[in-house]
């Protein structure tokens, strides 16, 4: 059961018969009843604005409509207690029971708690990380990783079909430096020194395998071959080296894409002017002329005639330019041809996880969707903003000179996957994060992947208590335990926090913020650390009195109900809930 959808339909029902009775208007449309949390736990349980979205169209004062709401609410037998309160919300004090029934909702459910149908099976696809091939994943992919994948868990928790999706750009210019880059180790490996590595190519340590692999097979064929002989076996065998280590790289912070589109196979493919075609056809390219970048001196400027996209049609702040003056496809033309395939294989949203430089993309592939799909394509960037890399609180300079945490691969390998992927989840991605390495592995209240591991292994710990004690036999078969007898406030507001955890999925969801999961697991631990505290200093209140067999099951259900939570909220987020912490 989801409390606050069962409210809200409670609050829908009342709307309509102030309607049908000529309190409210009967020519107003009625708004969707939003119920939420109070800000403030003392205003109540639950609370709803409807009567102040109501106000203007009803031509009445928001706190006559909110009295009247609540006047129809208090003969509903869940709740306890309907006040008005200004400037128009109506606050709600639930019944005990209404709460203590969540507990056996939520062990029914199992791994489906949570689970809404928002989503009604809508094709989604994410992309995200989309690093380019030319070396090891680094620390500024990072948070995009984590937050795509957990967006994409909560997309599918909340109903949505949900695709992961890595976008390789093995085309251009950087793959044929890529490519030159293990010729250069492919001659060192042959014992022909070329010398110093020229500017522009790159001297990454994982090309030296892949060159001596080449040496070993193929032998000294490419070694006076001209380049366009070997230019792009070269390079092929560079891009897929460098994604294999991208995808082992991925897999040990728990990463797994259900898709690899590559930009060469689409542009060999002829999708860039078949995009190009879709466009002309619907009178958005043209050969024109753009006006000088902002900030730059006229002088400087140059105005060129070129192909463009009638980008501002769709909002853009620009046309934007096809075709560089040398007659090679701009990143504009390549991506709108991507997002045409994403189209035309039937998503229905796409979403683009990118970094915080690519702020200026956003308007640009917006416009296309919207152009390319006649708007029928939802499309929705999200940038995450870089990580500040600290230990013991202070900066740490990311340097291969320095040979210290270059890489995702090392800062996972130092603190361990949970604990990475816990931290880059709670800061909302267009926020900055600071991520210190020694405050994520710290076991203390200040650390938020402890405090809510913590949690998790306290519980387990009563369970483990109970077989010690030799009464096992209570923490079988929760979901008929007597949980009328769970009456304290501290258990109260526990089994409230955790009956929220499906409107947090619902919200999390729509805002596609999954740091959501990341402060309501916080929130939830915090409840239940409070009752164990609570529970030491008064044996009244401790989870197990074997001398009370009922309410040791009441309560062992209660903690059964906030585990499964935990650990589903931890699942969202790619984390492993913990049994004990050493």
């Amino acid at each position: 059961m989801n409390p606050l959808a069962f409210l809200e339909r409670r609050v829908q029902a009342a709307l309509e018969t102030l309607q049908a009775e000529g309190f409210l208007p009967p020519d107003i449309a009625l708004p969707r009843a939003a119920v939420e949390p109070p800000r403030d736990p003392a205003h109540g349980d639950l609370s709803t604005n409807a009567a102040l979205v109501l106000a203007k169209p009803a031509r009445r004062p928001p706190i006559a409509i909110a009295e009247a709401l609540a006047e129809r609410l208090r003969s509903v037998p869940e709740i306890e207690v309907a006040s008005a309160a200004k400037p128009g919300f109506v606050n709600f004090r639930m019944a005990p029971s209404f709460w203590q029934r969540q507990v056996p909702a939520v062990l029914e459910a199992g791994d489906a708690y949570g689970r809404a149908d928002m989503g009604q099976g809508i094709k989604v696809n994410v992309e995200f990380c989309s690093a380019n091939p030319t070396g090891s994943l680094h620390v500024g992919h990072a948070r995009g990783t984590v937050f795509g994948d957990a967006l994409a868990s909560l997309l599918d928790h909340a109903g949505y079909d949900v695709t992961r999706e890595y976008y390789i750009n093995d085309g251009g210019a950087q793959i044929e430096a890529l490519a030159r880059s293990i010729h250069h180790r492919y001659l060192e490996a042959l014992g022909r020194a070329p010398g110093p590595m020229p500017g522009g190519l790159y001297p990454l340590k994982e090309l030296v395998p892949v060159a001596e692999a080449i040496a070993a097979r193929d032998g000294a064929v490419w070694a006076e071959a001209p380049e366009a002989d070997w230019l792009r076996l070269f390079g092929d065998e560079a891009v897929a080296a460098m994604m294999d280590r991208i995808r082992d790289d991925l897999l040990a912070v728990g990463v797994r894409h259900d898709a690899f589109v590559s930009e060469r196979a689409l542009v060999e493919a002829g999708r860039i002017e078949t995009t190009l075609a879709l466009l002309e056809d619907k009178g958005l390219v043209y050969e024109g002329v753009l006006p000088p970048p902002k900030g730059k001196p006229v002088e400087d400027y140059e105005p060129v005639p070129q192909l463009l996209f009638r980008s501002t049609a769709y909002g853009d702040d620009s046309d934007r330019p096809l075709k560089r003056s040398n007659g090679a496809w701009t990143y504009v033309a390549a991506d709108l041809a991507y997002h045409l395939d994403k189209i035309e294989r039937g998503f229905d949203q796409l979403i683009d996880v990118l970094g915080a430089d690519h702020g200026g993309y956003v308007k640009r592939m917006a416009a296309g969707v919207a152009a390319l799909s006649d708007g029928r394509v939802g499309f929705d960037a999200k940038l995450c903003q870089l990580v500040s890399l600290l230990d013991a609180g202070q900066p740490l300079k990311m340097s291969k000179r320095a040979g210290r945490i270059v890489t995702m691969r090392d800062v996972v390998d130092e603190v361990g996957k949970d604990a990475f992927r816990f931290i880059m989840l709670t800061r909302k991605n267009d926020a900055g994060l600071d991520f210190d390495l020694q405050k994520v592995v710290e076991q203390s209240k200040d650390n938020p992947v402890f405090y809510v591991q913590y949690a998790h292994a306290r519980v387990c710990s009563v369970f483990r208590n109970l077989e010690a004690e030799g009464a096992g036999e209570l923490g079988t078969n929760l979901a008929d335990a007597p949980v009328a007898l769970l009456t304290d406030p501290a258990e109260l507001a526990l089994i409230r926090q955790t009956a929220l955890f499906p409107r947090l999925v619902e919200a999390a969801a729509a805002a596609h913020e999954p740091h959501r999961v990341a402060f309501y697991l916080h929130d939830l631990a915090a409840a239940f650390h409070a009752l164990w505290t609570r529970g030491k200093e008064e044996p009244a209140l401790r989870f197990i009195r074997t001398d009370e067999p009922d309410l040791t099951r009441a309560r062992l259900a209660m903690l059964a109900a906030v585990r499964r939570t935990i650990a589903l909220g931890l699942g969202l987020m790619g984390v492993t809930p913990v049994s004990e912490l050493t």
